[in-house]
């Protein structure tokens, strides 16, 4: 029975605690106990989280665990010593180590990233690179595996990284069997970015995100100007004056973004072939779509479908 061990501190943030359900299901889903889950802080007793949920936990006492799993927080402050002197114990008889969101920033503490890769929440990935300059830190992943050292980015990827950790231990069919049950993507790669074309625009008017969603909805249109002012029941002249004050960006570039958007995840995906994914996300072409590649992501999209594959083929211990 694989023992996890779940390290809680003060103000931790309690969308943390979700990927447990990921073992939660597996449990349920094999119909017995296979995972044990443990909730450890360094003194025992009650924890609060960030949000006031209180959780009791258990004191470190040298039991040994499959899997040491370190939360994160939103706010990063350094760890009480004694907290990182008993993970840094811990994990060394563990057989894997991870952590989730700005949990990344306690292993570096303990010295479990050292010359490693890490994932952490987009928006602390300079902080751990500066503070833990010895930490290959990838500000783009989902999920990041550096041998027996698994690092998630924020919130929902969590569950990305239980999910990887359950497809590691018990296959394949498990883990898409849990995601459907959890109704979540199955499973996106460790390899995919964390951010989306639709969160950076964020336009203020219910009738600029409606024409997106249309946008996003027809990429095999051609999209111009006029198709998309006819959306919004605008004139062009007066859609590209309002769309450009509410995104910062014009019509062109936002469609553009939003094709590149689709199609990466369609190449991570790994089923479809490049003149697919081109046709229907709006590219038209191979050539046209390897251009707009190059000049958002500084490589080709054969790459990144490459990178995916690998990904996917590559067990990692």
């Amino acid at each position: 029975m694989p023992a996890i061990g779940v390290v809680l501190f003060p103000g931790f943030q309690i969308m943390n605690l979700a990927p447990l359900t990921v073992f939660e299901f597996a449990n349920l889903e094999r119909g017995d106990a296979f995972y044990d889950v443990t909730f450890l802080s360094e003194a025992g007793g009650l924890i609060r989280t960030s949000i006031g949920l209180v959780i009791e936990t258990e004191p470190f006492s040298g039991r040994r665990f499959d899997t040491v799993l370190v939360v994160g927080s939103i706010q990063v402050a350094p760890s009480a010593p004694g907290l990182i002197d008993r993970l840094r114990e811990t994990a060394a008889t563990a057989r894997r180590v991870a952590a989730t969101c700005t949990g990344a920033f306690l292993l570096a503490e303990a010295g479990l990233l050292d010359g490693r890769k890490a994932a952490t929440h987009w928006a602390h990935a300079r902080a751990l690179r500066r503070l833990h300059p010895s930490v290959m830190v990838d500000d783009d992943r989902i999920f990041v595996s550096d041998g027996n050292v698994w690092t998630s980015a924020g919130m929902t990827a969590g569950i990305d990284l239980a999910l990887a950790l359950v497809e590691d231990d018990l296959g394949a069919g498990m883990s898409k069997g849990i995601a459907r049950k959890l109704v979540v993507y199955h499973r996106r790669t460790g390899g995919q970015s964390q951010f989306s074309a639709l969160l950076d625009l964020q336009p203020r008017s219910d009738r600029i995100q409606k024409v997106l969603a249309y946008a996003r909805g027809n990429l095999r249109n051609a999209l111009s100007v006029e198709e998309l002012a006819e959306a919004a029941r605008l004139s062009p002249r007066q859609f590209s004056r309002i769309f450009r004050e509410e995104t910062g960006q014009s019509p062109a570039k936002a469609v553009e973004n939003l094709r590149l958007d689709a199609a990466r995840t369609m190449l991570e995906d790994g089923r479809h072939s490049l003149d697919t994914v081109a046709q229907e996300t709006g590219f038209a072409d191979r050539e046209r779509m390897r251009r707009a590649f190059l000049r958002a992501f500084g490589q080709p999209p054969q790459v990144i479908k490459r990178n995916a594959r690998h990904h996917e083929a590559v067990p990692i211990t």
